[in-house]
């Protein structure tokens, strides 16, 4: 055989078995998660989580996670976020009536370049969107009211527009019947502080606000986008200087709508201090706490409410609830928000604010989760608190066999098993 034939043979019998010798060891098993279907027949796709740390050292870049089904492979995108332990999440896709779990394989591998949700930050607002499709905008800057209305009613630190998968918006801000209403918010309205008492909710009357700090973090990734800010509930009663009482750590995290789905999720986490050496003591008052103005599209006509008790509009109000659905008809379609209370929540299953059917005649619609509604609670400084709520937002008609699965899997997601 001539001789450069021959090295040439070698050469690529050699390239061949290189590749091939890099293509395994770029495939590598690491190791197999299960997770178990907890409710596979009335499930939605649901995030999971697994502390990546007791598994491997090996970087986000470095790792490949695919579903297994039998012989076949599909890849899965994942994230991990860093804390004081890496945390590994993805979504689980329901399954069918008889399928108890779904497999994965963690391996070691070259990660795919993955799209991601996107945070845009300018100097008014940051808005999570997927693609060219806007999810969520909170209002970091104050926001003045409509020239000629009372400027007590500036604030900043609110979600709106909250948009369905479809686009339409979910929140209301600054209605002529509330101008102290916006969009998602969360104030005390009653509070006993320094042995007075400061309204931080209704705001005209000058004695309280919250706002906007600063920005802790941000991120984006393939399974959610996520930012941190410091709220400052303030007293600013007259003739008084103004002063801090109340820290309030937000962290909203804004999962990835998959292409095919008609929903998402939003989870809220607020962890409160005392921001002095004074208690923080928020009294039982009718409504406080995490608001919702929904859409002015929605009155008694054309929307309805469904508390996890089975209370509606015209019996909910004042009921505890581990979870409110409210839906309607908006801009020619049909969406809405399963409201989700975490088990762990002061006063929980917790007392519900729900406008009666005939506000304003038409029915507008409010809803609240208000923990200090029969009770009050007692803020002590060198302490923490922390409140934990859920919005899954959706487009059609949610059936409360659904939104009931939801809060199943928010109260006590499935438990990522190690094979």
């Amino acid at each position: 055989m001539n001789r450069s034939i021959k090295s040439y043979i070698i050469r690529f019998v050699f390239a061949v078995c290189f590749s091939a010798s890099l293509i395994n060891s770029y495939s590598q098993k690491i190791t197999t998660l299960e997770v178990p279907l907890l409710n596979p027949i009335n499930s939605l796709e649901m995030p999971v989580s697994i502390s990546l740390d007791s598994i491997t050292t090996l970087d986000e870049w470095s790792l490949t996670l695919s579903e297994v089904e039998g012989k076949k492979r599909t890849p899965v995108p994942f994230q991990i976020s860093i804390g004081e332990q890496r945390m590994m999440h993805w979504f689980v896709k329901p399954g069918s009536s008889n399928q108890k779990k779904r497999v994965y394989e963690l391996a070691k591998g070259v990660s795919p370049k993955l799209d991601k949700s996107e945070i845009d930050l300018n100097n008014q607002t940051l808005t999570i969107r997927d693609g060219n499709k806007n999810l969520l905008r909170y209002q970091h800057a104050t926001l003045y009211p409509p020239v000629g209305v009372d400027t007590a009613y500036k604030r900043s630190g609110f979600i709106h527009p909250l948009w369905s998968p479809r686009g339409q918006e979910l929140t209301r801000i600054q209605p002529p019947d509330h101008y102290h209403h916006y969009g998602i918010w969360n104030p005390w309205t009653h509070v006993l502080y320094k042995g007075d008492t400061v309204d931080f909710w209704n705001i005209k009357g000058r004695k309280g606000t919250v706002r906007f700090a600063k920005f802790i973090s941000r991120t984006s990734g393939p399974v959610f986008s996520e930012f941190q800010v410091l709220h400052e509930h303030v007293v600013t009663k007259k003739n008084v200087k103004e002063e801090v009482a109340l820290n309030e750590l937000q962290t909203i995290r804004v999962y990835r709508p998959n292409a095919n789905q008609d929903y998402y999720i939003v989870d809220f986490t607020f962890q409160m201090s005392c921001a002095t050496e004074n208690p923080f003591t928020i009294l039982a008052y009718r409504y406080a706490g995490l608001g919702w103005r929904t859409t002015e599209q929605w009155n008694k006509d054309n929307s309805m409410v469904l508390s996890s008790e089975g209370k509606t509009r015209k019996d909910a109000d004042g009921t505890k609830a581990r979870w409110c659905l409210v839906q309607g008809e908006v801009d020619k379609d049909y969406a809405g928000a399963v409201m989700m209370s975490y088990p762990t929540n002061y006063n929980h299953p917790e007392p519900l604010r729900i406008w009666p059917e005939n506000q304003y005649d038409r029915g507008d619609m409010f809803a609240n989760f208000s923990p200090t509604k029969d009770k009050d609670w007692n803020l002590e400084p060198g302490k923490k608190y922390v409140l934990k709520y859920r919005l899954l937002v959706f487009n059609g008609k949610m059936a409360p066999e659904k939104a009931e699965s939801a809060w199943n899997n928010f109260a006590a997601p499935s438990k990522v098993l190690i094979k």
